[in-house]
């Protein structure tokens, strides 16, 4: 494709008109980055213990049990009183030679603690894992309650939420400690999902709960989840700040900054929201129209490099002072100059003293006393004279301010090479010598002005008839050009790759250098034996190309000499002039302007990258990845993930496991939006928009959002818990003891024991 269609093919976006290009961008909204903060010491709040013990058979300790986030609180409260990640950091201070440890927002009080941290959850997955770290929130939980049952005992119900199909490890465990360890008088267990659905009054209808670890979808007929017909999907809010944070790190391989999950997560709770219609807004996303708006800049820390700003006054003096140390320079030099004058004004004399004494002495003592002053003859003295008479012109015409003017070229004679060897004595034949090669260095001076005069002149032929070309034949010269140009950028795109292959050692060329570096070594001159022949390399003018092979891999002298850009802006000027169809923006500058650059727009919004700048480069820019992290939920295929999205899993439901049509309707009327992961913008807009197109047409579909979707399953299990199915779903302390750690009593809310 010849590069003067490249515009025709890029997007309308990059193509700004100088109105746009006028108008100043405002300066970009910044969001600062969310570093998880330390909440400071929480006290206990012993009153709910002492609330509970006017009324100890309806007040039970509610759990919910996320893997992002631990709820706790009493039955009778209206909010959890505690809300604590689910870690843990233990260690051994030096100083104070005791074990430490923190628990929940606790862990993220320095740099130590948070070197340490330990999750009580399987990475990626809602089961508890870690039973040392458990243990240890459990404890903090049941301090900050206020709890002083007796032996360090719990005399209070638990009610604990769980994940569906929650592994009937996890749960013999969770029972031997509550039970063993903290004397637990009753433990029920529910699913998190049901209890947020009934305490929003739900008794008909279909669940999605994203949480932080995956994606639920649960059937409810009659109060009662259908758990055999939930599908799920793999991917949660967990998920999500992992993909935007491969993103970001992807988007920028260099940055300075120390990017994490946690801010992730907050950059992806703050920023992020669900598209409408994610194929045409993601194919107008980077459009500089309203894309200051869309595209979010998030500052990390950083220190800026202050310089210091001068006042007038220090600038004056600085003045001041370099005006005064150039007048010194210049006293300094005019000295040097007159000294060096006056010196060869002494070596004139003295010079011209001695050409006047050697005419009244003898040829052998002038040949004598020539020697002894390091010259050859008469004539070289008389040439020194003149020479100094010359300088000496020069350097006072210099301090006068006249302007030199130029000597007429003596005649070059050489009168002595036409006088056979025989008729010359020795100091004849040494300025017979001398005259050869002067008339050498003539000849030769003589013939570059020639060979230059003929370049000159084939130049301007070349110019008439490329001239008389253009006018001729105009069509044909400027596709010529074209194709000139055409062949400039590919040389110089040639050029950077090789450049760039050069620097990475896993290149072809690197690797071509470095095999011909290892031939070299082995091919390198032996040992010289007596008598044997030296090393010859050199001697042949090719053996001195195996440089510029190791150097620049194999190009030619004439492609190192050329000067490729000035070229291109020779060309590009011409088609500018003659050719109509090529105008500045099909030129190279104006291609690579940042202005029309989609890596630049992608990477660093509508507005100019001052590398210098550290404010700048501690900045990241949230633009397609504000639609693309939510939109993972819907396809997963986005992120890699072999799944179908909800909305399949949901259609799939409805369409083909329920085929009465009245159980449909019922579902359909209620489609209920759970979980911290749902909490994005126009999430229940796009499900219901993607859902009504996989339904009949006279099918009505209802989709509603939780009140909260994060703390109703603890509202939901401690509303459960207040009421009169506390006692019969729960596993009493005799029961634990007669039927074992793995019983586990079923009820509407709560796992079953066969699926």
């Amino acid at each position: 494709m010849a590069i003067t269609s490249i515009q025709s093919i890029l997007p309308a976006r990059f193509s700004i008109n100088s109105s746009e290009q006028g108008a100043a961008k405002p300066p970009p909204k910044i969001f600062n980055v969310y570093e998880r903060p330390f909440k400071g010491y929480q006290p206990p709040q012993p009153d709910g213990y002492e609330q509970s013990k006017s009324r100890p058979d309806t007040s039970a300790i509610v759990i919910d049990n996320g893997s992002h986030l631990v709820k706790a609180g009493w039955s009778f409260d209206k909010n959890p009183r505690f809300i604590l990640p689910p870690v843990m950091s233990r260690y051994r201070d030096r100083k104070l030679n005791k074990a430490c440890q923190f628990i929940g927002h606790d862990a993220y009080v320095d740099a130590t603690t948070r070197g340490q941290l330990r999750y009580a959850f399987d990475p990626g997955t809602s089961v508890v894992g870690n039973w040392d770290v458990m243990e240890g929130v459990l404890d903090y939980l049941f301090i900050k309650l206020g709890v002083d049952g007796a032996n360090g005992g719990i005399d209070r119900p638990i009610v604990m939420t769980e994940p569906i199909a929650n592994p009937n490890y996890p749960r013999k465990m969770m029972n031997e400690i509550l039970f063993e360890c903290y004397s637990a008088p009753s433990v029920a267990y529910g699913i998190d999902s049901l209890f947020s659905y009934r305490y929003n009054r739900g008794t008909d209808g279909l669940i999605v709960d994203s949480s932080h670890t995956s994606t639920h979808v649960i059937p409810v007929l009659n109060s009662k989840a259908l758990l055999s017909n939930c599908s799920r999907l793999n991917f949660g809010g967990m998920h999500a700040s992992e993909y935007l944070l491969k993103l970001m790190r992807l988007k920028y391989p260099t940055f300075p900054g120390k990017m994490t999950e946690h801010q992730m997560e907050d950059l992806m709770h703050n920023h992020c929201y669900v598209s409408k219609d994610y194929d045409r807004e993601l194919s107008g996303y980077l459009d500089w129209t309203g894309l200051e708006d869309r595209d979010h800049v998030i500052q990390y820390p950083f220190t800026e490099h202050i310089v210091p700003e001068k006042t007038e006054e220090e600038l004056a003096r600085i003045a001041e002072r370099k005006k005064e140390s150039g007048r010194r320079l210049q006293e300094q030099a005019a000295k040097m100059r007159l000294e060096k004058l006056m010196k060869k004004e002494q070596e004139l004399e003295y010079y011209k003293d001695l050409q006047r004494g050697l005419q009244s002495e003898t040829k052998k003592e002038k040949t004598r006393i020539l020697d002894a002053e390091d010259l050859k003859d008469e004539a070289h003295l008389e040439r020194l004279i003149r020479d100094l008479e010359r300088s000496i012109k020069r350097s006072r015409n210099k301090d006068l301010g006249n302007e030199e003017q130029e000597e007429p070229a003596e005649e070059m004679s050489f009168p002595l090479l036409d006088v056979p060897d025989e008729e010359l004595d020795e100091a004849g034949l040494k300025e017979k010598r001398h005259q050869r090669l002067m008339k050498s260095n003539v000849d030769a001076r003589q013939r570059a002005k020639e060979e230059k005069e003929r370049e000159q002149a084939r130049k301007d032929e070349e110019l008439r008839l490329d001239r008389e070309k253009r006018e001729n034949d105009p069509e044909g010269w400027v596709a010529e050009r074209r194709a000139q140009r055409q062949n400039l950028l590919q040389r110089i795109k040639e050029r950077d790759r090789m450049k760039a292959d050069l620097g990475n050692r896993k290149s072809l060329a690197s690797q071509m250098r470095m095999k011909t570096l290892a031939n070299l070594a082995a091919d390198g001159p032996k040992k010289r034996r007596r008598g044997g022949d030296d090393d010859d390399f050199g001697a042949n003018d090719e053996d001195w190309g195996v440089y510029r092979t190791v150097a620049t891999g194999e190009q030619s002298d004439d492609e190192e000499e050329e000067d490729l850009s000035g070229m291109l802006d020779s060309v590009e000027k011409e088609l500018l002039e003659y050719d109509p169809e090529f105008t500045e923006n099909h030129t190279l500058a104006a291609q690579s302007d940042w202005t029309k650059s989609l890596i630049h727009v992608f990477l660093r919004g509508p507005w100019p990258f001052d590398p210098e700048s550290q404010r700048e480069a501690h900045q990241i820019h949230l633009n397609v990845e504000r639609i693309r992290v939510p939109e993972v939920v819907f396809k997963p295929s986005i992120a890699g993930i072999d799944q179908a999205g909800i909305v399949e899993i949901a259609a799939d439901i409805v369409n083909q496991r329920f085929s009465n049509p009245e159980e449909q309707a019922r579902l359909l009327r209620d489609v209920f939006l759970t979980g911290g992961n749902t909490l994005f913008q126009n999430f229940d807009e796009r499900l219901r928009n993607d859902f009504r197109a996989c339904l009949p047409l006279e099918a009505q579909l209802t989709v509603r959002r939780a009140s909260d979707p994060i703390l109703d399953a603890w509202k939901g299990a401690a509303q459960w818990a207040s009421g009169s199915g506390l006692a019969k779903s729960s596993i009493s302390r005799e029961e634990y003891l007669e039927k074992g750690s793995e019983y586990l009593k079923e009820h509407d809310l709560g796992n079953v024991t066969s699926w």
